[in-house]
């Protein structure tokens, strides 16, 4: 079977893999009604909950853009994480982000709803500890270690297609990431594990960039085989506009170019298997492209 195949059956597998697993802890001692107020946690309660326990996500669950699992989201009442709507819907477990608003969080502590926060995922190993937490939040720690199981079975057949699935040697492409402000995820980030993952040198992560704006002239130096932009939003905007500076211009007509899908990029889900498939065909390209312009040149 493909990688691409295989990897567009995740979310199936995903939500099989929680549906088919019972309760590890007893039905009363699990919460009853459960709402997410943050798109990292939508997505992950959605993959894990029992049926009829999740009762509301965040609205932002919504947009394709950002949400692998836009058309799930839209079979639930969805919420706009006020603390007000929410204790309205009568929850006994919020699940919300790191960053989700401090005063909603205390409000809501303060009206005795138990509220559980998720970290930004920066890595593989966080992506299981966050789908760990996720089952233990919900009283569903036997899906949740399905869940793991499927996730490093998909995520080993796809890095045996990968030339046996070897961290990106020294001869491997260097890509860049380059999105609207100027923004790229270098070294200790989920995006750079991805790339890696896929076989891809990070050329920022080795200049010790981390998450933040990349100059224009710094990534005009490090002359990138490959450079990913984000997939653009309608209309446009200014932020975006440095994506068509003549600097990334020139770049591109001298590198392979290749752009993210932000939805399997954003949170810390099984989703990133299909950001890594991504990245590994363009990573292919890019290395076809190299060998075309030796031996244009010879």
């Amino acid at each position: 079977m493909r990688a691409s195949d295989r990897i567009s059956r995740i979310a199936a597998r995903a939500v099989l893999a929680g549906a088919a697993v019972l309760f590890s802890v007893p039905l009363s001692a699990a919460p009853q009604r459960v709402v997410s107020i943050n798109l990292c946690t939508d997505q992950l309660a959605m993959l894990l909950a029992a049926p009829g326990q999740l009762i509301s996500v965040s609205r932002i669950a919504l947009d394709p853009r950002v949400s692998s699992m836009a058309a799930e989201a839209a079979q639930y009442p969805i919420n706009a994480s006020r603390a007000e709507e929410v204790h309205g819907m009568r929850p006994d477990l919020v699940v919300a982000g790191e960053y989700t608003s401090r005063d909603t969080v205390a409000l809501l502590r303060r009206l005795e709803i138990d509220v559980v926060q998720f970290g930004i995922v920066r890595s593989l190993d966080e992506v299981r500890a966050r789908i760990r937490q996720m089952g233990a939040a919900l009283g569903r720690e036997a899906a949740a270690r399905a869940m793991i199981a499927q996730f490093d079975a998909d995520l080993a057949h796809l890095r045996a297609d990968l030339d046996g699935g070897l961290a990106p040697g020294p001869d491997a492409p260097r890509a860049a990431m380059y999105s609207a402000n100027g923004y790229t995820s270098g070294d200790k980030t989920l995006s750079g594990e991805i790339l890696a993952a896929a076989g891809l040198r990070n050329a920022p992560g080795e200049e010790g960039y981390g998450y933040g704006k990349l100059p224009l002239e710094m990534l005009a130096m490090l002359q990138p085989d490959l450079v990913i932009t984000a997939r653009r939003y309608p209309r446009g905007s200014r932020a975006e506009e440095i994506m068509d500076h003549p600097v990334v211009e020139m770049l591109s007509g001298q590198a392979a170019r290749a752009v993210m899908s932000d939805q399997d990029w954003v949170c810390g889900t099984p989703f990133v298997l299909r950001a890594i498939a991504d990245m590994a065909a363009a990573r292919r390209k890019a290395v076809a492209d190299l060998k075309t312009g030796v031996e244009a040149d010879k």
